[in-house]
């Protein structure tokens, strides 16, 4: 009797071929960039080292030859499927799973060899084992790989070298035939959206197309809380078509990402049809193989395990923006985990070549901008905090945490993304929900007393946007704090209303209200610098208070009148910095995303209310800091409970046909 094998992950090659993310799928460097000679003796070792380098040049294997599942290598070449998409993270799966091996069942055919390979978590190479080929039929090998040396992390994977005629690979799969009789597990996708319907049709199309997908799929739940909706989208009644009944459109007022996602969330609870609910941005491009390796692995983790993908930059496609999530505890500040990088460019160096990429990475929450939630735990934690955005997803992973539901963000799962380096959202209208909500988060779960340094971190922070003369970012911050101070009540109570509130606000501050070109302001008269010195960002923790001393001094000096007619400078996004802006009284500063100028305007009689009030608010926060946490933390049941959110679902339409 033959075993039941299930699989794991299937070998895949780029849907569009596009060349810019082809070192995400297959490599033909070995070592450093240059060919290998084939070891051998067995179970010979190498070290690989972690440097920098330029592009590589582009995949010398003509794409051409690849299908989706498979390529061919050309006489005498080499390719490596020691890539982010096709090597098996085989230490995420040691640490996390019910697995105690994996499988491998390759498919072939042509003349060469075939060699797996293995790293540690140092990133040592380890060659495994190897077989020959030589045959104008498809013949298939298999291969059992124990999972036990792996608990500190590593990978398998495998190379093939074509011979005196080329090898094509025709499929690859991951197996495991120990799934214990668990079945497969169904989701439901939940998108949450606002005014991008050409991305969300796109998405939607994407999954269309994606057929292993679909079978596991219980429904696509579009929340959609936009005033251009994507139903109206001309390219949706073909996409809404070729889903059929697995789509479903919800209609709601903007309650923000949180109120998105908890809708779907709730959905999903609320039918109990679906395992999990995975969590997408709808400005995302997905791999869809990620998908199904995301739903096996949750599937096969020893407890429920939320499931989240890394992200990638949506324009510089190989590179990985965000590899693992954790707060640092004593600032409670987000962050990549520990031994990590961000803006990792495989198309530079590959995972062979990157030894902090094989240590297995654990983290305390995943971004929602991909993350798959069992519906498990819906039901024992309840839904998302009514933050609005920012810190929900963080907010949410720690709590499950404590549950005693980890999360693991799965290598080969994963999304395109806006990266974080093209927004500046601590100083426009978000700057409000980033204070408040961090504010709220630690209350309830910083293991410090008073937070740690989160209150003096923000004190500073807030002077910062003062002396730089970022008013409305100072004045929001303030609002946060005045509403964490009113207490819990206020979160589901405001989640509809605040952001017309907030932008209304911002309105009275120059430092709001941009402009698409320079000349539309008037033009620069520069104002010479001091004993011709240009400024220089201080080099120290003491330089820093030093400096932010003086500038402080200087803002209760009457202002220019000449700064008021024209700016005294051009400040670059780039070269932001309140130490710069600090010796300035007016400065023209351009968006971080390059669409817009802002003319900041120095206002002495604001910077002095903002010092007297974020003193005094800040210094209230720390006395009552023990109150508040107790009330936020008994809050917490009410705050995340259906009931609590249906009041603001029901505030426009139910889910709809449309």
């Amino acid at each position: 009797m033959s075993e039941q094998m299930r699989v794991l992950q299937r070998v895949v090659m780029p849907l569009d071929r596009d060349l810019d993310v082809v070192r995400l799928y297959l490599d033909d460097r070995i070592g450093k960039g240059r060919p290998e000679v084939e070891p051998t003796g067995k179970n010979k070792q190498q070290v690989v080292e972690d440097e920098g380098g330029a592009h590589e040049p582009l995949l010398s294997i003509d794409v051409d030859t690849m299908t989706r599942r498979g390529v061919t290598v050309p006489i005498g070449r080499r390719l490596s499927l020691c890539t982010y998409f096709n090597a098996f993270p085989a230490g995420y799966w040691r640490r996390w799973s019910v697995l105690e091996e994996v499988r491998l069942r390759v498919r072939v055919r042509g003349e060469g060899t075939l060699i797996v390979y293995r790293s540690n978590a140092k990133g040592h190479v380890q060659r495994v084992t190897s077989a020959h080929v030589d045959s104008t039929e498809v013949s298939e090998h298999r291969f059992k790989l124990p999972l036990k040396p792996f608990i500190d992390g590593g990978w398998y994977w495998f190379d093939l070298v074509a011979g005196q005629r080329s090898i094509e690979l025709v499929e690859a799969e991951w197996l495991t035939a120990e799934a214990g009789g668990r079945r497969q597990g169904r989701i439901n996708i939940g998108i949450t959206t606002f005014n991008r319907p050409a991305f969300c049709v796109d998405q939607l199309a994407a999954l269309a197309r994606a057929e292993e997908v679909l079978e596991v799929i219980e429904e696509i739940l579009i929340i959609d809380q936009g005033t251009q909706r994507v139903a109206d989208h001309p390219g949706f009644a073909e996409a809404a078509q070729a889903l059929g009944a697995k789509l479903r459109m919800i209609e709601q007022p903007n309650l923000g990402g949180s109120g998105g996602f908890a809708r779907a969330m709730e959905e999903t609870a609320r039918a109990d049809r679906a395992d999990y609910v995975l969590l997408l941005d709808d400005d995302v491009i997905t791999e869809p193989e990620g998908i199904l390796r995301a739903v096996t692995f949750a599937d096969l983790a020893r407890t429920p395990t939320i499931v989240g993908g890394h992200m990638f930059s949506l324009y510089d496609r190989s590179v990985l923006h965000a590899y693992g999530e954790t707060l640092e505890k004593y600032r409670w500040f987000w962050g990549p985990a520990p031994n990590t990088k961000h803006g990792h460019d495989f198309a530079a160096r590959g995972l062979r070549q990157t030894p902090w990429l094989h240590r297995r990475i654990d983290v305390d929450y995943n971004g929602w901008w991909m993350c798959l939630i069992p519906t498990e735990v819906i039901h024992k934690i309840g839904l998302p905090m009514p933050m609005f955005i920012k810190w929900d997803d963080a907010e949410y992973g720690v709590r499950a945490g404590k549950a005693g539901f980890p999360t693991v963000s799965l290598p080969g799962v994963a999304v395109w993304h806006v990266p974080w380096h093209e927004k500046d959202d601590t100083i426009d209208w978000q700057a409000y929900y980033h204070e408040r909500n961090r504010l709220v988060s630690a209350l309830l779960h910083s293991p410090y007393e008073r937070g740690g340094n989160l209150l003096k971190e923000s004190l500073f922070v807030s002077i910062k946007h003062a002396l730089a003369m970022q008013y409305s970012a100072a004045e929001l911050m303030l609002m946060a704090i005045e509403d964490v101070l009113s207490g819990p009540e206020h979160m589901h109570r405001q989640l509809a209303t605040k952001l017309p509130e907030i932008r209304e606000f911002r309105k009275r501050f120059s430092d709001a209200r941009g402009v698409e070109r320079i000349e539309q302001l008037p033009p620069v008269r520069s104002k010479p610098p001091r004993k011709g010195r240009m400024p220089t960002k201080p080099g120290s923790r003491l330089g820093m208070i030093r400096k932010a001393a003086v500038s402080g001094l200087k803002q209760f000096r009457p202002v220019d009148p000449k700064a008021r007619v024209n700016p005294q400078a051009i400040v670059p996004h780039i070269d932001l910095a309140w130490w710069r802006l600090a010796d300035l009284d007016s400065a023209l500063v351009s968006a971080a995303d390059g669409t817009g100028v802002f003319w900041y305007q120095r206002d002495r009689k604001e910077f002095r209310s903002l010092l007297q009030r974020t003193s005094a608010l800040h210094a209230r926060l720390l006395k009552e800091w023990p109150e508040l946490s107790r009330r936020y933390r008994q809050a917490v049941p009410q705050l995340v409970a259906p009931e609590s959110w249906w009041d603001n679902f029901q505030a426009a339409p139910k889910a709809g046909d449309r």
